[in-house]
């Protein structure tokens, strides 16, 4: 992965977006930093009896459009800068898919892997003691990302129900169903992408039942697109890839095969079928697909003119650099970016909202239906510009996404 700092990255995206859009000098100022940003410090009684201190990030980048909504990290690597990116692509994603709602993000410097359930049940609720006068269903709803799971979501919807005296379960989503999840919130961001994939391949004229791909990244997001590109489209998946490392087999992957194996060996690596290569060799395979759903910067200007792939699915945040993408565009590589393409995990998160203010649960089907006319209700929207302007996929969504939120910022007389 590079070293390039994630949020001059979206900010360069925002310059590129106000430029098309020709904003003045006062709102495009405004759009680079966020309305505002938290930064707690998290003491925490480990099993051994010591206490050790976890540092914690909560930014709200813009809520013009409603209260801001995004996911938590815990990950050893966690930076506020990745934080304020995120919480940046948050805002541009909401408001693209026409959700009443702005864009955050959290994270917590740690690994979860080296913390027992007791401490990591201790972090969440030290967590939302740190911030929860911050957030809440009318502020800031939080929701699960890199390595937090909704176990974690429940404690602290449980933490901060306790500290406001009530019940609430929309101040966190990504829960388990039983205390206020939603239906089809586990493979909610792969569906979304499965379905923006689905109206890019019929303007390609991309046969997807015959088409290859290949998934960077077996966590949620890769490992549910694996099994959907198969149920959905009969497509072939011929590479999987973790942290690890990869393997590639062009007769094809069983997502079942995959899924066992990375949950009994921890990687996808040790698939016994086919050969091993390396995460970086898997970008540049000689597929029709390439779904990117591991973390961010990862396809760069060194690497994209090397992509074979007609079609690249972001279902991760960022991993494609600005100067990637130009490259991409000038080769013809039809890009679904991240706050398109991923938008269907906080798509059915505010279903989820939805669903805890009415007090009533809607079935797999409705829930499946909802996010397949949002996501292509979207996805039209970013191609028509794109065709319009004669911009990149990328830069399209940007113009759709920012245009909206600069009208709510005019309209309540912030700029």
């Amino acid at each position: 992965m590079s070293n390039e700092n994630p949020f001059e990255n979206a900010r360069k995206q925002l310059d590129d977006c106000a430029r098309i859009l020709k904003l003045d000098a006062g709102t495009h100022e405004f759009l680079r930093n966020p309305v505002r940003e938290f930064h707690v410090s998290i003491p925490v009684r480990m099993d051994d009896g010591r206490i050790k201190v976890f540092q914690g990030f909560r930014v709200q980048y813009n809520d013009a459009l409603g209260p801001t909504k995004g996911g938590i990290r815990f990950h050893p690597d966690e930076t506020i800068d990745t934080v304020r990116a995120l919480a940046a692509w948050m805002t541009w994603k909401c408001s693209l898919m026409g959700l009443p709602l702005g864009g955050g993000k959290g994270g917590v410097i740690c690994n979860p892997k080296e913390l027992s359930a007791g401490e990591q049940e201790r972090l969440c609720r030290g967590y939302v003691d740190a911030i929860w006068q911050n957030f809440g269903p009318d502020k800031d709803v939080p929701a699960p990302d890199v390595y937090t799971t909704p176990q974690m979501m429940a404690w602290m919807m449980d933490q901060y129900s306790k500290l406001s005296g009530q019940n609430n379960f929309g101040c966190i989503t990504g829960k388990p169903l039983c205390v206020g999840g939603s239906c089809g919130r586990s493979d909610a961001t792969a569906r979304g992408g499965m379905y923006a994939l689905r109206e890019a391949a019929k303007e390609l004229n991309i046969d997807l039942k015959k088409a290859t791909m290949a998934i960077q990244g077996y966590g949620n997001a890769g490992s549910y697109a694996h099994s959907l590109a198969i149920e959905l489209f009969g497509s072939r998946v011929v590479a999987v890839s973790d942290s690890k490392g990869g393997v590639y087999d062009p007769t094809g992957i069983e997502p079942e095969v995959a899924g066992r194996i990375k949950a009994e060996t921890s990687s996808v690596v040790n698939i016994p079928q086919g050969d091993k290569i390396s995460n970086e060799e898997l970008l540049e395979l000689d597929v029709d697909i390439l779904v990117a759903a591991a973390l961010e910067n990862v396809i760069t200007a060194e690497n994209a003119g090397r992509i074979k792939a007609k079609i690249i699915v972001e279902l991760a945040n960022g991993p494609t650099t600005p100067e990637a993408d130009e490259i991409l565009y000038l080769n013809r590589v039809h890009v679904i970016p991240d706050f398109l393409a991923n938008a269907g995990g906080v798509t059915v998160s505010y279903f989820e909202m939805v669903q805890n203010i009415m007090r009533y649960c809607w079935s797999f089907d409705e829930v499946y239906q909802k996010l397949d006319q949002r996501m292509t209700m979207a996805y039209r929207s970013v191609f028509d510009a794109s065709r319009k302007y004669e911009i990149n996929m990328r830069q399209a969504a940007y113009t759709v996404a920012v245009a909206r939120v600069v009208e709510a910022m005019k309209i309540r007389g912030w700029v």
